[in-house]
């Protein structure tokens, strides 16, 4: 008798209007990465490689936009919010270097790390951002609807 397969695999990360933040250029930046990390946490070892090479070279650009947005507009807790993105960037290099010899474990363990990190993250740092980049250009909070969810 073969035991049953288990069932604690955390299921892939997927866009969904809970991660909308109401900044257009921050929402589709958070949906490419949830898409990557997704597509990562499904992978099979031999796509791996190439898709943790996607999500670094995503993960450069999502965080210097960011980062340049709150530059540009003086954000005040952006030092804080700048390292978090430079130590998930440093860890996703040390991993592809690791990756590159063989550590598909350490690998998965990051993907599934990236994707229990990433809501928190958005709900916290990113949406402070999102207030202030609406705030300075149109003047308040952007207003966010969301499907599919139900009031209590």
């Amino acid at each position: 008798m073969t035991p049953p397969e288990s069932t604690d695999a955390p299921e892939a990360l997927a866009w969904s209007d809970a991660f909308v933040l109401g900044f257009d250029p921050m929402d589709h930046l958070h949906e490419e990465f949830v898409d990557i990390a997704g597509r990562l946490q499904a992978a099979e070892d031999e796509a791996l490689p190439a898709l943790l090479d996607e999500m670094a070279r995503h993960l450069e650009q999502h965080f210097q936009m960011e980062d340049k947005w709150m530059e540009e507009t003086d954000f005040p807790p952006r030092g804080c919010h700048m390292d978090e993105h430079a130590a998930v960037l440093k860890s996703v290099r040390e991993v592809q270097a690791e990756l590159a010899e063989g550590n598909v474990e350490l690998c998965r363990d990051l993907v599934d790390h990236l994707a229990a990190w990433f809501p928190g993250h958005a709900d916290h740092l990113d949406s402070a951002l999102a207030h202030w980049m609406s705030k300075r250009r149109f003047g308040g909070k952007p207003v966010v609807l969301r499907r599919g969810l139900t009031l209590r």
